[in-house]
């Protein structure tokens, strides 16, 4: 279990839902804090930010190299400086957000991207530092943040087991005591035949760590899905609309989606429940209407048991359906009312 601004997240709590606002904002600090207060109305609990500009994540160049490939579904063809310049939340908005969520009891943080981010994010007092996909391969960035002492997030997207292990070891080295670690597929958006959910458990065995799922899949069966499979966290990108263009909308949430994710992801947690097989407590007055055999015809004593005046009828108290076979041609040792249930003494 970890704990972040107070929250504690682990396999006995609810998951703790953390709304990614990411480039949604369509560069409107006024759009921004109004993702902030559509989060809060939701319930959702955390709210995140990912904070870089255009030059601490990448240079102004041209070239393949710099380009989203032409064939990408939303981004084809553009440049990173340019998607970055579109997509990053200016620094000087990252306060009135933190304000306005923390009013709302909504728990900010962010992804930092580099050393200037962390210092940064630290002057906010973030409770927590979420590492993207892309940077588990930064170890001196997760070094960074986990000397902090705050508790650490890490994504996994396109990663392997040996770069997980070494971004783990590497925030446990420089004092991470609460770590989570979260698969993802890091396309945008993703196809759900590409999310792998049942990698959760393995990924929980090989990292020691509380897992959750960072979800860009169409709706809220990859994380509901993911729920039942040990996921204690769940990141989605949030929009207000999905059609004002924003650079993540496509495979973002709305307000009453975020909101539906909230509840019905507490429902797949409750409903684990216990790995029990038998009659549960709330299912005691069911009991009671089981079927069982019962005189169904007034009879007198010595009149055979026939298919006629003796059947399988709710509710229980007789002798079981099974027991049909030995007792039909037996004889009633008393007479017996329609609605008697038939017990041994009685034939």
């Amino acid at each position: 279990m970890i704990s972040i601004a107070g929250r504690a997240i682990g396999a006995d709590q609810p998951p703790f839902v953390i709304a990614e606002m990411s480039g949604n904002h369509n560069g409107r600090l006024e759009q921004a804090l109004a993702i902030v207060d559509a989060v809060a109305d939701s319930g959702a609990h955390a709210l995140k930010l990912q904070t870089y500009r255009p030059d601490t994540i990448t240079v102004d160049a041209d070239g393949p190299a710099f380009r989203l490939a032409d064939e990408h579904e939303l981004w084809g063809g553009e440049r990173l400086y340019q998607l970055y310049e579109r997509a990053h939340t200016p620094w000087e908005w990252h306060e009135p957000i933190f304000a306005k969520a923390r009013r709302r009891g909504l728990i900010p943080f962010s992804s930092p991207f580099d050393p200037t981010a962390v210092e940064l994010l630290e002057s906010l007092d973030a409770p927590a530092y979420k590492i993207a996909s892309s940077e588990i391969v930064d170890l001196p960035l997760i070094r960074l943040a986990a000397a902090t002492g705050k508790p650490l997030i890490l994504s996994t997207g396109m990663a392997s087991i040996g770069e997980i292990h070494a971004a783990v070891a590497a925030a446990r080295d420089a004092g991470c005591a609460q770590l989570a670690v979260l698969t993802c597929t890091a396309t945008y958006p993703a196809a759900p035949t590409e999310s792998n959910l049942r990698s959760l458990p393995l990924l929980a065995g090989l990292t020691g760590a509380v897992v959750g799922i960072s979800d860009h899949t169409p709706g809220l069966g990859a994380a509901l899905a993911a729920v039942a499979l040990g996921a204690c966290l769940i990141e989605k990108h949030v929009t207000v609309d999905r059609g004002d263009g924003g650079v993540d909308s496509a495979f973002s949430l709305e307000p009453t989606e975020l909101a539906a994710l909230v509840v019905e992801s507490e429902r797949a947690w409750q409903s684990l429940g216990s790995a029990v097989i038998g009659p549960r407590a709330s299912e005691s007055e069911g009991l009671r209407f089981r079927r069982s055999l019962y005189v169904v015809r007034d009879v007198r004593a010595g009149e055979p048991v026939t298919e006629q005046n003796v059947r399988s009828i709710r509710p229980a108290g007789g002798l079981p359906p099974a027991a049909a076979a030995q007792v039909m041609g037996r004889r009633f040792a008393r007479d017996a009312t329609v609605g008697t249930p038939l017990t041994w003494d009685l034939v």
